[in-house]
């Protein structure tokens, strides 16, 4: 597993980078780095970010 930033806004810029110019589906990206999604999907949420589907990118 890819070591993951601590900080949720940093967090969020990182996952938002990779969605952008490597994966097409958050499902992709979690299994490619081996990120457990409901995990990343709580952590974001608690710092106030929800994933959109359709744009791929959580805001």
């Amino acid at each position: 597993m890819q070591e993951l930033p601590k900080d949720p806004m940093i967090l969020f810029s990182f996952i938002n980078m990779k969605l952008r110019n490597e994966y097409a589906s958050l499902d992709d990206l979690c299994e490619s780095l081996d990120i457990d999604r409901n995990r990343l999907e709580k952590t974001l949420a608690d710092a106030g970010f929800e994933f959109n589907e359709a744009g791929n990118k959580f805001w």
